[in-house]
């Protein structure tokens, strides 16, 4: 496991648009169908990276806390199957429906999603207003596996509530860290 981090692409960016199959409901969802009424966060993320598993509890307790309140989210996986097969759509089913993901998962086999983004690490995210301009890409808080630090999502959720109050976000903000995204080769 080699640790990454975010890329860090500027923010401003307008949301890629992207359309992409969920591996639980088996229907197809673009950024039109997940987007929020005051944002949409969107995550890559997968089945087997130990950064991921870290921090799913909290990633699950943010959607549940900030939906209602009119914020998309989305997770989507885009490593190869091939070489990681723990990554595979029906096991990316069964891990969402195991946790009770309050979002969609979905597959994204190209990997041109995950190109579109710039993601570069699981997880990564990426926070869009309601204009689908992105106003944050950064961690989630700085808690790491054997770090000794709770996992609070407070980076994050201070993003998602500036959002929510139309207040600015600042613009340094420190990049996701974790496994690096498994690319075909």
């Amino acid at each position: 496991m080699a640790l990454t981090e975010s890329n860090m692409i500027d923010l401003g960016t307008k949301a890629p648009n992207f359309t992409l199959p969920d591996t639980v409901s088996g229907n197809n969802f673009s950024f039109k169908d997940i987007k929020g009424e005051k944002g949409t966060l969107v995550m890559f993320t997968c089945n087997h990276c130990p950064y991921v598993l870290h921090v799913n509890e909290e990633l699950i307790r943010l959607a549940n806390d900030y939906k209602k309140k009119g914020i998309g989210f989305v997770a989507i996986s885009s490593n190869d199957v091939v070489n990681y097969p723990q990554d595979s759509p029906d096991k990316m089913k069964k891990l969402a429906e195991d946790l009770g993901y309050p979002f969609p998962y979905l597959y994204d086999e190209s990997q041109e999603v995950a190109k579109a983004f710039d993601a570069a690490c699981t997880p990564d995210f990426y926070l869009f207003n309601e204009e689908n301009i992105l106003v944050y890409r950064g961690q989630l808080d700085n808690s790491r596996p054997n770090s000794g630090k709770p996992v609070t999502g407070i980076d994050l959720r201070n993003a998602i509530d500036s959002v929510l109050n139309n207040k600015n976000i600042d613009s340094f903000q420190y990049p996701s860290a974790g496994c690096n995204i498994k690319w075909k080769k």
